[in-house]
């Protein structure tokens, strides 16, 4: 299965928690509902941090990956 096409991508490779998050939440707010939101991560505590994000927003985690240490999130923001 390939990723999904984003509509933006947020790069926030070296940032520790709750950085990325917060950036992403931020990031967020320029992307219209229904469109993808691409990150790209190293927190290694990124993965429960952005399934627990996604959950209380609403937001939909759509796909994850982990390539060399870089986590990748692809989320779709609420409609």
């Amino acid at each position: 299965m390939s990723d999904p096409e984003p509509d933006a991508t947020l790069d926030t490779i070296g940032l520790k928690c709750p950085l990325p998050v917060l950036k992403a939440k931020k990031a967020l707010r320029s992307v219209a509902p229904g469109e993808v939101l691409k990150i790209l991560a190293t927190d290694p505590d990124s993965p429960k941090d952005f399934q627990h994000f996604c959950t209380t927003t609403g937001d939909q985690l759509i796909a994850t990956s982990e390539q060399d240490g870089i986590f990748t999130y692809f989320i779709r923001k609420a409609t």
